[in-house]
């Protein structure tokens, strides 16, 4: 009998070291955090992003920049919100204007085609 319970707890310790050990299978590589030497790394942006556009049927444009909720005619920054389309606005501060679009550069250009 003891040699039984003997045989038994040892092979419940050996199955516990054994799934200590296990990783997890849901975790990406460790060589996937990894950047290869030289590589580039995603732009970084400047300045105010344009994150919704909202043109209602009855004249209302209302911009979402940076978290904020202008109405066209209203000043973010010091620059009024003088143009709403439907992917981009225009921002004016007197001479100068900014145009901010929804989707960047690389999103607008088609997708390279996959060799099969």
């Amino acid at each position: 009998m003891n040699r039984l319970l003997m045989l038994c707890a040892g092979l419940l310790l050996s199955a516990a070291a054994g799934a200590q050990t296990l990783a997890d299978p849901t975790q990406p590589p460790p060589e996937s955090r990894l950047l290869p030497a030289g590589a580039d790394m995603a732009p970084v942006v400047s300045g105010p992003q344009l994150q919704s556009v909202l043109i209602g049927s009855h004249g209302r444009q209302v911009a979402v920049i940076d978290g904020q909720t202008i109405r066209k005619g209203e000043k973010f920054n010091g620059a009024t919100l003088v143009q709403v389309n439907k992917n981009s606005v225009v921002l004016q501060s007197g001479r100068h204007k900014q145009v901010l679009t929804l989707f960047p550069d690389d999103a607008k250009k088609p997708a390279p085609k996959a060799a099969y």
